[in-house]
């Protein structure tokens, strides 16, 4: 189980979520579609595959749960995580659809084309992921750890120091 709830999820957002046109329509940069809904449905699936009877007891009435390798009834644990994870997908379409219109009324969920050209300066005054190094220029008023001497003076750099 868990090298799956790894790999599959990894699967699908570095090679599924490339080579499919729905996918890359969606600004999902974080991966959450792949990290929550991939991972959470194949670990509810599995758990319908491996859930030991013993422990199935401990918080289920029903005597006769157990995971679908355990034979006999298994096939219906599966079945039951399936069904609840299509309630989860359904539940949460619906709730974030109704908070994304909310939303909406009082300010709007995408930026303007004009503004989403000119990026992150647009918005917020600054360029995202401006290192230094990477095209700005040192400047040691703003980069240097003591940029005001009567603060913070430099220590010598003679082997001697006047008092």
């Amino acid at each position: 189980m868990g090298i799956l709830s790894g790999s599959v999820p990894w699967f699908t957002m570095m090679i599924v979520h490339k080579k499919t046109k729905v996918f890359q329509k969606i600004d999902d940069t974080l991966g959450v579609f792949h990290t929550h809904a991939v991972a959470g449905l194949l670990g509810g699936i599995l758990t319908g595959l491996f859930a030991e009877p013993e422990l199935c007891k401990l918080f289920l009435p029903i005597t006769s749960s157990r995971g679908g390798v355990y034979g006999g009834s298994g096939g219906k644990q599966i079945l039951k995580q399936i069904v609840g994870g299509l309630f989860i997908i359904g539940w949460n379409l619906v709730v974030t659809s109704v908070i994304c219109v909310v939303i909406n009324l009082v300010i709007p969920l995408r930026m303007p084309d004009e503004e989403l050209t000119i990026g992150d300066d647009a918005v917020h005054g600054e360029e995202a992921y401006a290192l230094w190094g990477d095209g700005e220029k040192y400047d040691p008023t703003k980069h240097d750890i003591y940029s005001d001497d009567t603060l913070h003076p430099k220590p010598s750099s003679g082997a001697t120091q006047v008092v």
